[in-house]
């Protein structure tokens, strides 16, 4: 089970995380706070890659994977 502050329990989370405050909250000041999460969306649409391939995905990419596996959700 994860505990809070673990960072060997969730390392990819903490890493991500840590390089947002980094690079866009510390750095900003934002005028709003609709400002800030249009941005935070943006650099998060920015990082995540969406047609890298997943080899536990039956290498298909994301998004793919996420309408295949919604399509046989709604088929059941």
């Amino acid at each position: 089970m994860s505990r809070r502050g673990n960072c060997h329990d969730n390392a990819v989370a903490e890493s991500f995380f840590q390089l947002l405050k980094r690079e866009r909250i510390k750095r900003k000041i934002y005028t709003t706070r609709e400002h800030a999460r249009a941005d935070i969306f943006d650099y998060i649409e920015m990082f995540y890659n969406s047609r890298r391939k997943h080899g536990d995905a039956n290498n298909m990419p994301p998004l793919a994977y996420e309408k295949l596996e919604e399509f046989k959700r709604k088929s059941v």
